[in-house]
């Protein structure tokens, strides 16, 4: 997982942080998006990247939706929070609460399975776990909780009940989800699933090949 993560941004190009659209709403305060010069965006992105560092739990921040593509999640156990990507473009950073020590969420990348508005578990004591979003058939989810701001849930991803809310309208069905052990760097591209991942490195290798044909 680490060495995926250290070769996706040459194999996509990607600059996720730099590319954000400007700073406009977040669960404590908002900030006022002006036209968009490079020097303004990456001074947003910049904003957005330390007022997420110091997010106490319980809060996150959502910008403006204006990005293009399909949202992917990257949930990190170290930093606890979630980086919500729509496309390249990272546009919401939320605390979250994973597994405790014996109940461990599990790294990797998983598919949204399941949508439910209102769902209770099958396996705790009938506990509600309100805007569900199913990662495995054996109890993993990410559902809106209570977020202490340490790993306290039974291997759920708990997110703030807001939040969870605004997640669950803006994914779809089969939506990329990818739980890491490593904390999160400002290179990080947004989470691909296998296939894409398989398709990204063959479109860069026949472009590598063309591009090398062409300088002969």
């Amino acid at each position: 997982m680490r060495m995926i993560r250290a070769l996706l941004p040459a194999a996509f190009g990607l600059a996720a942080i730099t590319s954000m659209p400007a700073l406009a709403e977040t669960s404590t305060s908002t900030a006022t998006a002006t036209a968009g010069s490079a020097s303004h965006v990456t001074s947003s992105a910049v904003a957005l990247v330390e007022a997420a560092a110091t997010l106490t739990p319980g809060k996150y921040l959502w910008e403006n939706d204006v990005a293009a593509g399909p949202v992917s999640i990257l949930i990190s156990i170290p930093d606890q929070k979630a980086y919500v990507y729509r496309g390249d473009a990272l546009v919401a950073v939320s605390t979250v609460s994973t597994g405790k020590e014996g109940k461990e969420t599990p790294v990797g990348v998983f598919t949204i399975l399941q949508k439910k508005e209102m769902h209770r578990s099958n396996l705790y004591d009938n506990a509600p776990m309100p805007f569900m979003q199913r990662l495995t058939w054996d109890g993993i989810a990410i559902h809106a909780g209570k977020n202490p701001g340490f790993p306290a849930s039974h291997g759920c991803i708990r997110v703030p009940a807001s939040f969870a809310k605004k997640l669950f309208a803006a994914t779809e069905m089969g939506a990329t989800v990818e739980v890491t052990d490593v904390s999160y760097s400002g290179d990080m591209p947004a989470p691909r699933s296998d296939a894409q991942m398989t398709i990204a490195a063959n479109e860069a290798a026949i472009k590598g090949g063309a591009t090398e044909i062409a300088s002969r």
